[in-house]
């Protein structure tokens, strides 16, 4: 494929070097004469392990070439890719000044060029960069020529092990417009071995983010785990080489899905216990110390979306923090029903393990003297809840809730805080916590 690489600098020069090693015919492109030089050169603007002996094989070859002459790459290309640079502005917010400002390059040279041309964006933007930036500026300055084709494809390089990142990728994401132009941008990997996934440019664009988040996130963690192991005598480096053994649920995809609050017996608790001896020990830990508060947010996030549904009549299927427990003990569902309860709401609860506790199991004691409120309001009749419910506030993942979406009667609505794996079927009848 022929491709010219926008942004010469650390992943534009990567990429440019790996895909004129693959074979392909590439051009790179940069508004600084220094930058093209070097590249023309057969030498790496940036250091990078073997980075260099790519361009030098790609030089020689004739694979690889620079220019400062935008529309001269885009005459001899069919795929044009972004790379240029995003830096955090002063505020925090993302400059995206060379994105349009290339963007504007690209669409005159395609305007005039009237052949089809398709333009995938790796730098990391921010969601709704794509269609509120990107795609109109594309759009407008090619005169919205009709074999123009734009998606996303961010990557997942890091400095000094980027050629074997590029080789070796956790995933290739690509967003697009269109599936035919998401298969065409894939077409360049199609070599690699790697989870592949094809999607919108809305996605592509957030899935960047949510890695390099949950990556300095896992930074922040380990580092506060282990002040508390100096703080206390403990080898913060064995504590977190067994933590790291257990990929069944520390590193792994549990309680990564976005959905409600966590509560039940332990995890409450126990972060609040190591935030108290935190303090007791002096230390100040900004991540740990924000879960809780973090947790309780979502408590609120759920409350105030009901609230706005101006329904009076509210029925909850499922209330213990967990389905096929009866274990009340911190349920956030139980504080989202009490803050209902305070604003007035006529609510029912359906949950037969709660009901059961009611009866005979060892949380009745609590249920019946620590939450008696809750506990009248507590039915054991499925269908006499449904029926109630102006709007049905599903708490927890029973399988037997995945019938509410069929049997919905006009007026309901769902509110899900686990993602029904049938919500979808009804309609604008359906809304979850953060989906």
């Amino acid at each position: 494929m022929r491709i010219s690489v926008f942004g010469l600098g650390y992943v534009g020069v990567v990429t440019a070097a790996c895909l004129s090693r693959d074979g392909h015919s590439v051009i790179g492109v940069d508004n600084q004469q220094v930058k093209v030089d070097i590249v023309n050169a057969g030498k790496s603007p940036v250091v990078e392990d073997h980075v260099g002996e790519l361009i030098e094989r790609g030089v020689a070859s004739g694979h690889l070439r620079a220019t400062i002459d935008a529309a001269e790459a885009i005459r001899a290309s069919d795929m044009s890719l972004i790379c240029v640079g995003t830096p955090s502005r002063r505020n925090g917010s993302l400059d995206t000044d060379a994105v349009l400002r290339v963007c504007e390059e690209i669409g005159k040279a395609i305007a005039a060029k009237r052949a089809p041309h398709t333009v995938v964006v790796r730098s990391t933007v921010l969601p709704g960069t794509m269609r509120g930036l990107v795609i109109p500026t594309l759009r407008e300055h090619s005169g919205n020529a009709p074999g123009l084709a734009i998606g996303n494809n961010p990557e997942f390089l890091r400095e000094a092990s980027a050629v074997h990142d590029y080789d070796n990728p956790p995933k290739i994401v690509v967003g697009a417009e269109t599936p035919e132009a998401g298969e065409r941008i894939s077409s360049i990997y199609r070599h690699i071995e790697a989870p592949s996934f094809v999607t919108s440019v809305e996605v592509a664009e957030l899935v960047k983010y949510a890695d390099n988040a949950w990556h300095a996130v896992k930074v922040a963690f380990g580092n506060e785990i282990g002040n508390i192991a100096k703080a206390v005598g403990v080898d913060s480096h064995e504590v977190m080489s067994i933590f790291c053994k257990d990929e069944k649920l520390n590193i792994s995809a549990r309680y990564l899905m976005p959905g409600f609050a966590f509560g039940g017996s332990c995890l409450p608790k126990d972060v609040r216990a190591l935030s108290y001896k935190a303090r007791d020990l002096d230390l100040d830990l900004p991540l740990l110390n924000s879960v809780i508060r973090s947790n309780e947010e979502q408590v609120e996030r759920a409350f105030e979306d009901i609230m706005a549904y101006g329904r009076r009549k509210i029925s909850v299927f499922g209330i213990s923090f967990k389905a096929g427990t009866d274990d009340l003990r911190e349920s956030p569902q139980v504080a989202l029903v009490e803050r209902l309860l305070g604003k007035g709401m006529d609510i029912r609860i359906y949950d037969r393990f709660v009901n059961f506790a009611r009866l005979y199991g060892a949380n009745r004691d609590y249920i019946l003297n620590k939450i008696p409120h809750i506990s009248q309001i507590l039915i054991d009749d499925f269908d006499a809840v449904a029926d109630h419910g102006e709007v049905l506030v599903i708490g927890n993942a029973a399988p037997e809730f995945e019938r509410l979406p069929d049997r919905l009667k006009e007026g309901q609505r769902i509110y899900d805080l686990v993602r029904l794996k049938n919500g979808a079927a009804a309609g604008e009848q359906y809304e979850g916590v953060n989906w």
